[in-house]
């Protein structure tokens, strides 16, 4: 399978509806481990935004919002939240959940051994309000700009071009707006060609230094976030990851 495909499989697609919407008990079982790790779509919102600081008709675009719980948790306090992936299978069944508040999907329990679940849109949130496309996170159209808050988690070291897409962003968040970028810095070939990582080389090994000298003269810092976050893979497999997240005010 093309590295481009990763994200089109059945597989990736059950995982990531696991990961976003399967509850506390069905992603981790067991009464030890990294609890603080669950939740990480809904942490990125509700831990790194000020929700009180949105004016009422804010607008919101989640970037790579995969199967788009993040999307959702900005309908909260958003008017309008558009959210964008380059999957066509993940925003086909983001968009399924926005219309229908629901989708069946099936995790691995072990080997061949699957267990079908309903990945559900939490009561109290105006679905209405989100809208997903598929796009390119690497080539947005013009027609996206001036947004009150935009969103990208686990976004940038998956992009061919992330420093080309850092430069997009002064276009896409409106004066005096939020940003949220999160990333675990895992740089591989397989996404980016090396002469395009922000980090993890021996001529800059910090990621959040290389996004600041691009986003300083746009953007002014305001914290930044260790979020960790755990995927299940299957009942006794796990990936435990920790995101940096950091909040930026456009100037």
């Amino acid at each position: 399978m093309a590295t481009g495909d990763v994200y089109e499989s059945v597989a990736a697609l059950n995982e990531y509806l696991l990961f976003h919407y399967g509850s506390e008990e069905e992603i981790l079982p067991y009464t030890f481990g990294p609890r603080d790790a669950l939740n990480f779509a809904v942490r990125t919102v509700s831990e790194c935004l000020d929700l009180n600081s949105l004016p009422a008709d804010a607008r919101a675009f989640d970037v790579g919002c995969a199967v788009g719980r993040s999307s959702f948790e900005l309908a909260r306090f958003c008017r309008n939240v558009v959210g964008l992936d380059f999957s066509s299978a993940f925003v086909a069944a983001a968009d399924a959940l926005a219309k229908r508040g629901q989708l069946p999907y099936a995790r691995i329990v072990c080997g061949e051994i699957v267990e079908q679940a309903v990945a559900r849109v939490p009561d109290g949130i105006d679905r209405s309000r989100v809208r997903f496309v598929q796009g390119d996170a690497g080539n947005l159209s013009e027609e996206f700009a001036d947004f009150d808050v935009v969103h990208a988690a686990n976004l940038l070291c998956r992009l061919p071009n992330p420093r080309s897409f850092l430069e997009r962003l002064p276009a896409l968040v409106t004066t005096g707006g939020k940003l949220i970028l999160a990333t675990p810095c895992t740089w591989l070939e397989a996404f980016t060609p090396k002469s395009n990582w922000l980090g993890g080389t021996d001529q800059c090994r910090d990621t959040l230094n290389r996004v600041v000298e691009v986003l300083k003269p746009a953007f002014s810092l305001e914290k930044t976030i260790d979020l960790p976050f755990l995927i299940r893979e299957h009942e006794r497999k796990f990936q435990w990851n920790v995101s940096q997240a950091s909040v930026w005010q456009r100037l």
